[in-house]
């Protein structure tokens, strides 16, 4: 898994706000959380932006990452890693 994880996110056309979660091999990233997730991996799209999902502290090895829209209306543009 690379280092952090991004994902380019808007909510939906209306506007309201779209909650996700994020896992990573099946459980929540705790201290691994970007800056826009909490440990449990909780997030919330309030507008079109860059979201940091991921923030990786350990070493470096392949995991499965997963994201789950919680509310309908979630739009999903580009991931980036780095």
């Amino acid at each position: 898994m690379p280092e952090t994880v991004h994902l380019v996110l808007g909510p939906g056309a209306d506007g309201r706000p779209v909650r996700f979660r994020v896992r990573i091999d099946g459980r929540p990233p705790l201290a691994n959380h970007g800056f826009d997730t909490d440990a449990q991996g909780l997030g919330t799209i309030t507008r079109h932006r860059l979201y940091q999902l991921v923030r990786q502290h350990e070493s470096q090895s392949d995991h499965t990452f997963e994201i789950e829209f919680l509310d309908p209306g979630a739009q999903a543009h580009a991931f980036t890693f780095g």
